[in-house]
């Protein structure tokens, strides 16, 4: 698959949110790899990730449980596409640990980081099926979500101990 395939976006069916963090690309992929560090930005508060998984390379396992303020349980099941340490993540629903087909889609999602000095240039695409599951996620609220959750990588990050 091409990067310019992968980088394609259509307006019509997916959501961008790209920002320059003050953060090194290491510590941001190490947020987005280990499932300790995980569990503590990726959901946006009040709600919670209280557990996940990750085998990390293409077609291992990217699974998240999500808790709800009212504590209910939300599992997100599904597969990594592409892994290029400490540049780029590709994830999606529609399948699950190796390849096989969840029968459940929501998005693909794709997340880059380029090194600009010390800092990250962030960028986390969702590629959609079709314009209401686009717009479906837009009303969730994505960018506010995943701004928010970009906020606490941030902040945990810089919490760790140097």
């Amino acid at each position: 698959m091409s990067n310019e395939s992968n980088e394609t976006f259509n307006p019509e069916l997916d959501l961008v949110l790209e920002r320059i963090v003050e953060v090194p690309v290491e510590l941001v992929w190490n947020a987005w790899t280990k499932p300790e560090q995980i569990i503590h930005w990726f959901t946006p508060a009040p709600w919670k990730t209280i557990d996940c998984r990750i085998d990390l390379k293409p077609g291992g396992e990217f699974y998240t449980m999500m808790e709800s303020p009212e504590g209910n349980h939300f599992p997100n099941n599904g597969c990594f596409l592409e892994v290029d340490p400490f540049k780029k993540l590709v994830f999606t629903d529609s399948l699950l640990p190796g390849y096989r087909p969840s029968g459940n889609s929501f998005m693909t999602a794709f997340v880059t980081m380029e090194p600009i000095g010390n800092a990250t240039k962030y960028k986390a695409v969702a590629k959609h099926k079709d314009p209401e599951t686009k717009k479906q996620h837009e009303e969730m609220g994505f960018m506010d979500g995943w701004g928010t959750a970009l906020d606490q990588l941030v902040a945990f990050t810089k919490n760790l101990p140097k």
